[in-house]
């Protein structure tokens, strides 16, 4: 891949899915890339190297690598990895001014790519301010420092765009916009809404699992305030409207994902880290523990293996090369051209775990059924209650003599029935989302590739329309859902 060679990139968030995905494509097709500059949050370099080291390299994503180059990988790794220790959320992205670093990353870099993000959908507020938009503030500042500079890749999320329904298109954010016309979107005051509620909370003697709650509750509160159904996805938005407004003569280019599944090929098909978005509902109901669930059955998912972005982002800084633009943004997503509904998602679970269900700590097998669905959420209201009452009956004939028992057990399953409910607030977005992503831009750099001898070696493959949804949860996405995180 020519366009690599000899490059030197700066990568934010290098420990992260989409970030070690990315590491691992440029190490492997274009091995005489000059440097990669890897932002880690560490104290020091020793820090950092076992952090990339455990989080990164040790991990199956790098069987092909090693596999490749054998001995020689940890030499292609100290000659070409400069592993950076930093803080997204701090100014100058935590790099102190004696830093070895910070001078030569600034004549060197010709491309950031900021993949750093807490993606939490109820994260503290304080925290997912820091990182997914005050981040983004610190990365274009830190970019105009940069003398060498052609490009600023900042990778985002389609659902920036809340609950809103119909066609999304490709169009930035202005600074201070919302959802719902309400006015007064103001990230510095939204700081101060932050610090004021820490003082408070400090001066009332709060515990740090208080604090916490009490950040999460304020990230929520303030989101739907606006119009965001989530903290993530609010401060995702806050981000891109920061980077937008401070960016200047800087070219940038924002990757707006949707929700980001396993590897569809490279390094091989299936590969994944840790329970995803869809994925606690795959998980809960080959366990046996998710049978009812909350749904528009036709609603859309929009679904994109990792390795699709990866390509995508890469595609687009190639592209940009020859044909530099100040700002655009790019749908990475399959709605448009191939979309997957819910009814579909329902069905390829029950095909797989029928046929191969998981294995309880006693060794039999998990029985699964067809999952109840329910298309609103007054019906699942009325259901949980009912579910609930009958509980308490059973324990009250059961328990009558045990009244101690009897309060814990309903003190028990009340916290549960209230963590269900929780939940499904937090995806009842995506549960019934009724749009799809415009990616007319998307598809012009499909189209563009075409010119490029990658596509024809098969090397940016990007297109979702290739994607054969039920092949792909039956033969690579669950199988590596049970592979390497459920295990």
């Amino acid at each position: 891949m020519e366009f690599l060679e000899n490059k030197s990139i700066l990568i934010t968030g290098a420990t992260g899915f989409l970030a070690k995905i990315l590491v691992e494509k440029i190490l492997r097709v274009q091995p005489n890339v000059k440097k990669l500059y890897l932002l880690l949050r560490a104290d020091d370099e020793i820090t950092a190297k076992k952090r990339f080291h455990n989080e990164v390299v040790e991990k199956a994503l790098f069987q092909v690598l090693k596999k490749k180059y054998g001995a020689n990988l940890n030499t292609l790794i100290s000659e070409k990895i400069c592993l950076v220790p930093g803080e997204i959320s701090l100014p100058q992205l935590g790099l102190k001014h004696d830093s070895i670093w910070i001078d030569k990353i600034k004549s060197q870099v010709e491309i950031i790519i900021n993949l750093a993000a807490t993606t939490n959908f109820d994260e503290r507020y304080d925290v997912a301010l820091g990182t997914n938009a005050l981040g983004a503030k610190h990365v274009i500042n830190f970019a105009k420092q940069c003398s060498n500079l052609k490009l600023v890749v900042h990778v985002s999320t389609a659902y920036v765009s809340g609950e809103r329904e119909g066609l999304i298109m490709e169009t930035p954010y202005k600074m201070g916009e919302s959802l719902n016309w309400m006015k007064g979107l103001d990230i510095e005051a939204e700081q101060m809404v932050i610090e004021d509620k820490l003082k408070q909370l400090k001066e009332n003697g709060a515990t740090n699992e208080t604090i916490t709650l009490a950040m999460k509750d304020l990230g929520l509160e303030r989101s739907k305030l606006y119009g965001w159904p989530n903290t993530y996805v609010f401060t995702k938005a806050m981000g891109e409207m920061i980077i937008g407004d401070l960016k200047d003569d800087v070219p940038l280019i924002v990757i707006r994902p949707t929700i980001v599944t396993s590897t569809y090929k490279e390094p091989f098909p299936g590969w994944i880290e840790g329970v995803r978005t869809i994925d606690s509902l795959i998980v809960g109901y080959a366990k046996g523990k998710l049978t009812c669930f909350v749904a528009g059955i036709n609603s859309v998912i929009d679904l994109i293996p990792a390795d699709m972005v990866v390509n995508t982002i890469i595609t687009a800084m190639m592209v940009h090369k020859l044909q530099p633009s100040n700002h655009i943004i790019y749908h990475v997503g399959s709605s448009t051209r191939n979309p997957i509904r819910h009814a579909d998602f329902q069905r390829f679970n029950y095909q797989y775990f029928t046929k191969k269900p998981l294995i309880d700590r006693d060794g039999n097998a998990i029985k699964v059924g067809k999952v109840t669905i329910f298309g609103d959420m007054t019906n699942f209201h009325r259901y949980i209650a009912i579910r609930y009452l009958i509980f308490l009956k059973g324990l009250e004939i059961v328990n009558m003599a045990f009244c101690h028992s009897f309060q814990d057990k309903c003190v028990s399953m009340r916290r549960k029935f209230n963590l269900v409910l929780r939940l499904i607030d937090l995806y009842r977005p995506y549960l019934f989302f009724n749009a799809i992503f415009d990616d007319t831009n998307t598809e012009r750099l499909r189209k563009e590739l075409q010119n490029y001898k990658e596509t024809k070696e098969g090397l940016l493959f990007m297109d979702p329309k290739d994607i054969n949804w039920e092949d792909y949860f039956m033969n690579v996405h669950i199988p590596g859902l049970v592979k390497h995180v459920i295990k």
